[in-house]
Parts: structure tokens; C-alpha cells; sequence
């Protein structure tokens, strides 16, 4: 199949230098509340995490979106005043700079008036970045379970007394702010996203790499394109700094420390040898227990860990989590004790309630490999019981690019719904998916699948499919998640 080539930005014409770009955040940063910034795509967690920080520190924090949801009624109570809708009287002339997410389109009208106005326009990703540059940072990369081990490395440097500042693609239940804790130390732990290569604008002092998989192929060309933005990623590690790899993975085998950059490699597996080994893997009562062990240098065990939360995936998450902490010289006790609590993180396999006797969970995972892991995740955790997908694909040129990996993954249900496929604004150019095509050929991959069509439509149709003692598994990273919240409400 041809995938479209990387797409030319208008943006670029307008790009400013690094150091005026630098200038330009520390001023947001530092002028409190006699500066004030218009952040457009709040609704986005990203964006969100941003206005969040700068409201803060301080600044003073306008934003807007297309539609209400969750997210801008976090933003809203965060104190950010927040308008629906994008037109360009949101956009006052006392604004210092406007902020925009990556997938807000050149076109936007509020960013067509910010630039007749000479108003600065700085990408989300520019804005984190040049924090990055000011603190000691930790950013956690990969395409599949980037937020937990973001959101599990963060409690563990605060339970640790390092009081940092966390930027998280999810919401954390112990923080106030939801997907940000602000700290007063110098640390930064964030996630560090691929998508349109946003993690090259960051200069961490730490780097871990989940893993490496195929996707956002809107963007990148294939795999070999994907690793190389990955490489380029670990080579902006600091002279000295620390590269957390997942041995198990194999592109992210790939992956090479500069060693002239005095780099320090510490890699985690469960099959392959690491510096850093989960072992011993059991399901007991609703919870993982699992060895850590330390080889390098003499083999030692580091003692025994607890997961309350379910997934092969999550143990790789915690232990990707485990071996950065471990590196940096937090002690295991402090490990074991976060990950005994900690919960899990909101859209990642989130128990959100019961209805008639079945069990409601929400899911963010929009990948085949998230599919396959939160299914298999879902066995372990409730064996004998019936397990239903409902699943929303996110935007057509994913589902296009990944169509046999998504129609195989479904097998792994008792029963899959299909909602239509969500459309991202900006992101939707040629081939569309029908939502009966991809129906087709899952029942071709021997799954048993449903039309659903509309989130409407879907909802229905899964009231009337799903039965007492069933696991009801509400995924996507659309806005499918308003059924789950409707099915307990």
C-alpha cells in the first residue's frame, strides 16, 4: 500500500529561531498575570496540560474548542475561560501569544487573527519544549502505554519527595489538575509524543522508550520512518543523560545511544535479556505479581511488585517506569509502595461502572496492538466471562493504513460492536472506511461483529447485546467514551 508522503506545512514560513522562540515561553512563564495567552484546541489533553500549566504560574488563560466535553470542563474549572467554537473575535488584541494544538489546521480562523493581529503563534509541542530546556525532564515516548508509565514514573519521583511537575496524556485520580501536577522542584516528567514528530522539539535530561510500532502513517512513511524520528528523539538526550529501552521490542532494538554524548543505556524485558527483568509473571485475586531483577553487573532481585491493574502491557509499563526510577536512584521500596496503589489512569482499561450486571470499561487504546493487549488483558482479569468490544476507529487514514491489523485484533472478542469511524478534523484527506467494510472483513478473520454505525446507533445496539456477567469494553480514542459514561449513568 502507498503511504502518503509527509505533508508541507504553511506553518513553516512563519517558523521564528530557537532562541526568540525561547524568549518568547520564558515571557509566558514568568510575567503572571500581566500576560495572557489564547490556547485554540483546548478540548485536546495536550493543549489542556499547557493552558493548565500557564493558568498556574499565573498567566492569564483563554481557550476554545469545537465542541464541549470532559477535557474543556476540566480546563473550565481550572480557572480558564473557555469559549465554544472557533471565530476570530475570540481572539482579543491584549492577547500576548496564541497557543494552538498540532492538529488545529494553518486555516483555523482564531490563528488567521492572531497573525493579522502580529500576535505570536507557538505549537503546544514549542511551548513544552522550551520548559524542557529549563528543567530537568524525563519524557516517556512509544506508540502504545506512554501515559501509565508517564503517570506511574511521576508518582514514583513524588512519593519520593522530589516533588515534580507532571505532564500526563490522561488524568491521574491524586492530581487536583487531572492530567498535570505542578511541582516546585526542578524535575519535569512528560509524555512525549510522536505524532507529527512533536517529541524533537524537547531536550531531556531522561528518555524512555516504550516501544515502536506503526502508526500516525497520516504523517510517517512506515516503520523505518517512525524509528528514525525515534533515533532522533534519544539523540537529543542530554551529554550524560539517561535512555530507557525496551528490550523485548524490535525496533526499539534499533535504537543506539551517541556515545559521544557520554549516554547511559539501561534497557527492560520480560523474554529478552535486559538490565532490568520482570519475572516470575502470576494473575492472583484481581492483581499481577511479578519479580524485578537487576543484571547488570551480579544478577539480584529487587523483591516482589503488585499491579492492581490488568494487562501484560501494564507490567511492561511499570517496569519501564521501575527501571528510570531505579537508574535515577530511587530506591525500590518507594517502587513498590506507588505500584501496590496505584490505580490506573482515566481511559486505560478504567472501570467505570456496572450496568445490569455487566461491567463497564472505558479504554483510549486505538491501535491493533492496544486491541490485542486490552482483550487479552480482560481474559486474565475475568476469566469465563463473555467479553464485548465496543470500538469507535480513530480517523479514516489509521484505519485505512492499519485495516487487516484492526479487522484480525477483533478475534480476541466474544463479540464486537462497530461504531463508525471518528473523523479528525485535518487529518482526513482520500480513502474513507465504511464501517460495513471493515464489519466484512473481520468476519472473514472468523470474529463475530456487529454494525453499530453512529455513537447513537451503537449505544442501542449495545443495550440490547449485552447480558449480566458480561465485560462491556467501551475503546477509542474518539469520543466513544461518552457511551460508556452514558451505560452507568
Amino acid at each position: 500500500m502507498e503511504v502518503n508522503s509527509r505533508p508541507e506545512s504553511p506553518e513553516s514560513q512563519l517558523m521564528v529561531t530557537a532562541n526568540r522562540m525561547y524568549v518568547i515561553v520564558v515571557i509566558l512563564m514568568n510575567l503572571g498575570d500581566r500576560t495572557s495567552v489564547h490556547c485554540i484546541g483546548i478540548g485536546g489533553i495536550g493543549i489542556s496540560a499547557v493552558a493548565k500549566l500557564l493558568a498556574a504560574r499565573g498567566v492569564k488563560v483563554f481557550g476554545s474548542d469545537e465542541t464541549e466535553s470532559e477535557i474543556t470542563r476540566d480546563a473550565a474549572t481550572a480557572g480558564i475561560s473557555v469559549l465554544i467554537g472557533h471565530r476570530a473575535e475570540n481572539v482579543s488584541s491584549e492577547i500576548s501569544a496564541v497557543i494552538y494544538s498540532e492538529a488545529v489546521p494553518f486555516d483555523n480562523p482564531e490563528r488567521v487573527a492572531a497573525r493579522e493581529r502580529g500576535i505570536p503563534e507557538l505549537a503546544g509541542a514549542e511551548v513544552i519544549g522550551a520548559l524542557t530546556g529549563e528543567m530537568r525532564a524525563i519524557a516517556v515516548s512509544g506508540t502504545n502505554g506512554k501515559s501509565t508509565t508517564t503517570a506511574i514514573l511521576g508518582l514514583i519521583l513524588e512519593a519520593a519527595g522530589w516533588d515534580p511537575t507532571v505532564i500526563v496524556g490522561s488524568k491521574v485520580k491524586s492530581f487536583p489538575l487531572g492530567n498535570v501536577r505542578v511541582g516546585k522542584s526542578d524535575w519535569l516528567v512528560l509524555e512525549a509524543d510522536e505524532y507529527r514528530a512533536k517529541f524533537l522539539n524537547y531536550s531531556p535530561e531522561a528518555i524512555v522508550v516504550t516501544n515502536i510500532e506503526e502508526d500516525h502513517l497520516d504523517f510517517y512513511h512506515g516503520i523505518r520512518d517512525i524509528t528514525e524520528a525515534f533515533q532522533k528523539f534519544v539523540s537529543r538526550a542530554r551529554p550524560g543523560g539517561l535512555v530507557c529501552l525496551n528490550a523485548d521490542d524490535a525496533a526499539s532494538n534499533d535504537i543506539s545511544c551517541d556515545a559521544g554524548s557520554g549516554c547511559r543505556l539501561a534497557t527492560f524485558g520480560m523474554e529478552t535479556p535486559a538490565d532490568y527483568l520482570a519475572r516470575n509473571l502470576r494473575v492472583e485475586q484481581g492483581s499481577q505479581r511479578f519479580d524485578i531483577l537487576r543484571t547488570s553487573g551480579h544478577e539480584e532481585r529487587l523483591g516482589e511488585y503488585t499491579l492492581r491493574i490488568p494487562g501484560r502491557f501494564n507490567v511492561m509499563n511499570a517496569l519501564a517506569a521501575a527501571s528510570c526510577a531505579l537508574e535515577l536512584g530511587i530506591g525500590p521500596e518507594i517502587i513498590r509502595g506507588v505500584l501496590e496503589k496505584f490505580p490506573g489512569i482515566w481511559r486505560r482499561f478504567e472501570v467505570v461502572g456496572e450496568r445490569e450486571g455487566a461491567t463497564i470499561v472505558s479504554d483510549y487504546g486505538h491501535h491493533p496492538t492496544a486491541i490485542r493487549g486490552t482483550l487479552s488483558a480482560a481474559r486474565e482479569f475475568y476469566p469465563g466471562r463473555r467479553i464485548v468490544l465496543v470500538f469507535q476507529p480513530h480517523h479514516h487514514r489509521r484505519t485505512r493504513a492499519l485495516f487487516d491489523q484492526f479487522a484480525e485484533s477483533f478475534k480476541g472478542a466474544d463479540l464486537t460492536i462497530l461504531a463508525d469511524v471518528y473523523d479528525v478534523a485535518g487529518r482526513e484527506e482520500g480513502d474513507r472506511v465504511p464501517t460495513d467494510e471493515l464489519v466484512a472483513a473481520a468476519k472473514k478473520e472468523g470474529a463475530a461483529v456487529l454494525c453499530g454505525g453512529s455513537l447513537d446507533a451503537t449505544r442501542k445496539v449495545v443495550e440490547e447485546q449485552a447480558r449480566p456477567g458480561d465485560v462491556v469494553i467501551i475503546m477509542g480514542a474518539g469520543d466513544i467514551d461518552t457511551i460508556a459514561r452514558h451505560l452507568v449513568s
